[in-house]
């Protein structure tokens, strides 16, 4: 383990693989309830690893410890490429998101170890392939998890093959256990594994995403609300799928799809995991030193026009709620 837990991120092996710990370092806001950790999931397409996911979100504004964890395994390329209609490549998609699930507890242990945090439920999010992780691991309740948040999350492999195999012309060659793999995690029906879990979620689509259309985010909203499986809001931002530039595998500074997926992000879980300060107590500046915001993928000069919206920044398409900046670089969701 190295970096500090102080101001500097931490790097650490959990469970076997990598991981990217961003300190608490909010000044308008204090942690409250149980929850004290963020784990988020990168995909196979960028941000591909857990530095790149960190530097893409950093969710500065959300003072408890957010965590970055790989995906088990290697990516065979990204979702929406021919890849995607191979065998050994739904099978690799298939393992890596079914075995950061097994594997999150012993990763968990190991964590709260190295960053000296007490068990209790955690909060989890993921991009992609790591957003379809962070529900299954809900679904399957291998941990105690008190909120979720899911950018683009890949509602259902075989039908994302589908849009593949139609755009390219290419053929679909999966074995009939790989079909069978990659049905199960379809996560429109997992929602009957959700029902009276009572957690809450947040799904964020991208009108321009041809992996995941926005359709299918909506759709898996209505049938989780449908099963009762706690508060489920949706919103969509004009972006594609990717949240990083290619090849998405280093910490960059974020692109502005990574900048406006950020500032909703960290106003949710600001709202579920946070009390947040009295402008009289709140320190004007950014907290993070000049290192530490490089490498969570600060961008302390964006531009805020004169009625409080933040530029290139809003979301468009199903959205709950109004988004306004709060003054801490995050998107207020409230009605």
């Amino acid at each position: 383990m190295s970096g500090d837990h102080t101001h500097q991120p931490v790097h650490g092996t959990a469970a076997g693989g990598p991981y990217v710990a961003l300190p608490p370092t909010a000044v308008d806001a204090s942690a409250t309830g149980p929850a004290r950790l963020i784990v988020a999931w990168p995909g196979f397409d960028p941000p591909r690893t857990a530095s790149a996911l960190a530097a893409a979100i950093p969710m500065t504004g959300v003072p408890v410890w957010r965590v970055y964890l790989d995906l088990p395994g290697r990516s065979p390329g990204g979702l929406g490429s021919g890849a995607l209609l191979r065998t050994e490549a739904i099978e690799r998609y298939c393992a890596a998101v079914e075995d950061a699930v097994q594997g999150l507890p012993a990763a968990l242990e190991d964590i709260r170890r190295d960053l000296a945090l007490p068990d209790g439920p955690v909060a989890l999010a993921g991009f992609s392939a790591g957003g379809s992780a962070a529900l299954l691991a809900v679904a399957r309740d291998v941990v105690p998890v008190s909120t979720v948040a899911l950018v683009t999350p890949v509602v259902a492999p075989s039908r994302a093959a589908r849009a593949v195999e139609k755009r390219s012309g290419l053929d679909l060659s999966w074995t009939d256990l790989a079909r069978a793999r990659a049905d199960r995690l379809d996560l429109g029906a997992l929602a009957a594994d959700l029902a009276g879990r009572d957690v809450a979620t947040l799904l964020i689509g991208g009108a321009k995403d041809r992996v995941v259309p926005a359709r299918e985010i909506t759709a898996l909203r209505d049938v989780m609300r449908r099963h009762c499986t706690g508060p489920v809001e949706s919103t969509t931002f004009r972006m594609s799928h990717a949240l990083a530039a290619e090849p998405g595998t280093e910490a960059r500074a974020p692109i502005t799809e990574a900048v406006r997926v950020d500032g909703v992000l960290t106003d949710w879980f600001r709202e579920r995991l946070a009390t947040t300060s009295t402008p009289a107590d709140t320190a004007t500046t950014n907290p993070l030193p000049a290192d530490t915001q490089a490498a969570a993928g600060t961008q302390p000069g964006n531009a805020q026009r004169a009625d409080g919206m933040w530029t290139d920044t809003q979301p468009t398409g199903d959205q709950p709620r109004h988004a306004a900046d709060t003054g801490h670089g995050a998107w207020s969701l409230a009605q």
